[in-house]
């Protein structure tokens, strides 16, 4: 069992999520697991991005590339 205090942004999230006829309970529990999905999709952005801005890994990268050349069909 979850209690929460909504604000007026969530109450307002909240009453057009259920327009359809949903019930909270159920709106809730699907803005929940949207919400993980793009939680982890921002993990993963950071991540990359930290990754790309990293000399190592990025030398490390096109050296890979470059060693994968000849696999290339063009």
């Amino acid at each position: 069992m979850l209690t929460v205090d909504l604000d007026a942004r969530a109450e307002k999230a909240l009453n057009e999520l259920t327009s359809d006829g949903r019930s909270a309970t159920e709106a809730v529990r699907e803005a929940l697991v949207s919400a993980k999905h793009l939680h982890r999709m921002e993990v993963a952005r950071v991540a990359a991005e930290r990754l790309a801005n990293d000399p190592a890994d990025r030398a490390e990268a096109e050296a890979i590339m470059k060693d994968a050349e000849h696999l290339c069909a063009w």
